[in-house]
């Protein structure tokens, strides 16, 4: 083989604000090329061999059973996506399936798995459940409403400016939230007065007690952000101690009588958990594979406009996920 293998442009996801800490470590790809932002089957075995061979595009370094020149693949790390050529690791990599582009490779890994281990792994999602999610028309929020719709009979509030309200219900909100407006707390009482049976919380501060009070008995909140920490263009640092000094705080003996649970997810700290991240990714190229989730992406930037990337998250325009591209700008 060569010293320097081709392969197709990779699509970078840029670190999406509204997602929080969640949403700060990338997704792992697929095979010889590469997509930024996403997650794979687990590795064949052999995977974690290194190899010296070089990628141009997406260097990578050790292919395990990723040996044909032109695989397609996502990547997961940490960090190090916002460039045309990086190096991983065969481990890091995931096979994109045959209909998949590269930017739904992109926003795939991070956003689902964040997703999916919150409804399912933590929040134990069921038939009939009900579920808030915040920030709604986000990469993560997106990849939650298009996950609890393969579950029966789930009822989702998302909160969301008033803008995003039909295409969240064409997505399959079944009761959008306009929190610039309203109180989320006071609408989804009028509909369910028990509360609700799930609280994904990217938000943290206030939010995150406000999320504990409305569960119902055997209920979670489970927080992977603190988007509440970011105030807007520039951190305002009264506003940064209010937050914090505002974080909900719950000790076991008060956990005990309210039959509730706290939990805290962060994808980046599960990046040596590579059999229990192998497996969700398994299971979202299956749903993929079914038509049954589809990245939405909001728009696609090339490198050298990466502020108005940022801007486009930044002022709460963007509905999914926000990519960076080498090469010329596409159509949005």
């Amino acid at each position: 083989m060569s010293a320097e293998r081709e392969v197709a442009e990779a699509a970078t996801v840029v670190a999406a604000a509204e997602a929080g800490a969640g949403e700060d470590v990338p997704s792992q790809p697929p095979k010889a090329e590469v997509a930024g932002d996403a997650q794979p089957p687990a590795p064949s075995e052999g995977a974690a061999a290194e190899s010296q061979t070089p990628l141009r595009c997406l260097v990578l370094t050790g292919f395990g059973g990723y040996d044909k020149v032109g695989d397609r693949v996502m990547v997961l790390i940490r960090s190090g996506m916002w460039q045309e050529e990086v190096t991983v690791s065969a481990a890091q990599t995931f096979q994109m399936p045959e209909g998949m582009t590269f930017e739904e490779a992109a926003a795939l890994l991070v956003n689902y798995i964040t997703a999916y281990m919150v409804l399912f792994d933590f929040g134990n999602l069921r038939p009939g459940h009900s579920v808030l999610v915040h920030m709604a028309a986000g990469g993560v929020g997106m990849a939650a409403v298009q996950l609890c719709r393969t579950v029966e009979n789930v009822t989702v509030f998302g909160t969301a400016s008033a803008s995003k309200h039909e295409l969240l219900k064409e997505n399959g909100v079944t009761h959008p939230i306009d929190y610039h407006t309203t109180d989320y707390v006071d609408e989804i009482k009028k509909v369910s007065p028990k509360g609700v049976d799930i609280v994904m919380d990217p938000l943290g501060g206030s939010d995150t007690a406000k999320g504990y009070n409305l569960l119902k008995p055997m209920g979670k909140v489970v927080i992977y952000g603190m988007a509440n920490l970011l105030t807007g263009p520039k951190r305002n640092l009264m506003a940064l101690a209010r937050t914090w000094w505002n974080q909900f705080s719950v000790t076991a003996l008060q956990l005990l009588p309210a039959n509730r649970a706290v939990c805290g997810f962060h994808l980046g700290y599960l990046e040596n958990e590579a059999e229990l991240v192998s497996g969700v990714v398994a299971r979202l190229l299956a749903l993929y594979n079914q038509g049954r989730i589809k990245p939405h992406i909001d728009s696609v930037w090339p490198f050298e406009k990466v502020a108005d990337a940022m801007r486009q998250m930044q002022e709460k325009k963007n509905v999914g996920k926000v990519l960076l591209v080498p090469g010329p700008e596409k159509e949005n």
